[in-house]
């Protein structure tokens, strides 16, 4: 513990560097990614108007992350004649192994995001002194590039399934009173995807923002000095 405390040293100048800079964005886009995902509800809704000169019914329909969607009930009247009954109903689908996979992916980035930069702007000898650190810093990086990838695939297709099984046209199609041409059914106010929408996008530039940040982290490593020709060799190049 002492010798890590003796070995902090104070500089911010990698943050200025491409290495440094892109992992801030890194980091402030995990936090976006996985904030708009894991704080999201929202309502989707429609209208009933059973035979008669009976009232309009609006019926509201309540989901959020994780997106469990066959938990979600909502009651519907059945529209009988001298009758004020309601049936249960449930929404379709469960997409939360999607929605929690991206989040997942968010937090471990936000948290390794986190602990590397300490190590830029605290620890940046001990980081370049041998070729571990950056060695191991660019396995890392291309994991989570790989796992941005198909976090944002995945949630991508989850979120698409969740507008259409929140849809209120969608759930009128399976509503009996509705199957009735004498009552009157109409979509309601439609969920906002605003957050989610941005949560994927902020998903694939995370993507290109890893993947980008390898080539910063492979100049660290021994491998790219190997990779390129010594002085000497170009020297001995130039001459004849």
């Amino acid at each position: 513990m002492e010798k890590l405390i003796s070995a902090f040293w104070l500089d911010i100048r990698p943050l200025k560097e491409p290495l440094g800079f892109i992992r801030v964005l890194e980091w402030v886009f995990a936090i976006f990614a996985f904030a708009s995902t894991g704080d999201y509800s929202s309502t989707t809704s429609f209208n009933i108007q059973c035979q008669g000169p009976a009232r309009i019914h609006e019926i509201n329909v309540s989901f959020e992350y994780p997106f469990r969607l066959s938990q979600s009930e909502f009651d519907v009247p059945t529209c009988e004649v001298n009758r004020t009954e309601t049936e249960k109903y449930h929404l379709i689908g469960d997409h939360s192994s999607s929605a929690q996979f991206f989040v997942a992916v968010g937090v471990l980035a936000f948290l390794y995001c986190t602990s590397i930069l300490v190590v830029y702007v605290g620890y940046q000898q001990v980081y370049r002194e041998s070729n571990r650190g950056p060695v191991i810093d660019l396995i890392v990086t291309a994991i989570f590039t790989f796992l941005w990838l198909v976090a944002s695939s995945a949630w991508g297709k989850g979120l698409t399934d969740v507008k259409g099984a929140t849809s209120p046209t969608k759930l009128l199609s399976f509503i009996k009173a509705c199957k009735n041409t004498v009552n009157k059914c109409s979509p309601g106010a439609l969920p906002t995807f605003g957050p989610l929408n941005s949560s994927v996008i902020s998903g694939f530039l995370n993507l290109i923002l890893w993947g980008g940040n390898c080539w910063f982290i492979f100049k660290e490593t021994h491998f790219h000095t190997q990779a390129g020709p010594s002085a000497a060799q170009q020297e001995a190049t130039r001459q004849p």
